[in-house]
């Protein structure tokens, strides 16, 4: 199948699947005569796994540690494991600290009057005349 066919069927856009080729996270489809890209079961199979991978929030080049051992069928499962577990603990430090942005962010808006004066504790704090802290 082509590339639009291919980026139908996988829901990863043509110009996600030539970046992929590009950086080798994806072999290069066969070439057909008319030198259209050809793309097969296991490279749709492929791209399906790139797209939940990222979704979960996977780097490329997590992505790519994840296909290697996808594709060895010798790997020790601890492995993957230990990836998979790498990402978690990085997941939940970017919930945390996003969380505390948030409640930073709430204080501050809690703090602003939002009427008529120009006085605003948000630009007061973002320009660093005031804490960022709630």
């Amino acid at each position: 199948m082509n590339i639009g066919a291919a980026a139908r069927a996988s829901g990863v856009s043509a110009k996600m699947i030539r970046h992929y080729e590009a950086i080798g996270l994806l072999k290069p489809a066969s070439r057909r005569d008319n030198s259209y890209r050809d793309y097969g079961g296991h490279d749709l199979h492929e791209l399906r796994f790139i797209a939940r991978a990222r979704r979960i929030g996977f780097s490329v080049a997590e992505i790519a540690a994840l296909l290697a051992l996808w594709r060895d069928r010798e790997r020790p499962s601890r492995d993957v494991k230990a990836l998979a577990e790498r990402h978690l603990v990085d997941l939940e430090r970017r919930i945390a600290e996003m969380r505390e942005m948030a409640e930073t962010l709430r204080g501050l808006v809690r703090s602003c009057h939002g009427d008529e004066r120009p006085d605003c504790p948000i630009l007061a704090s973002l320009g660093g005349e005031a804490s960022l802290t709630a």
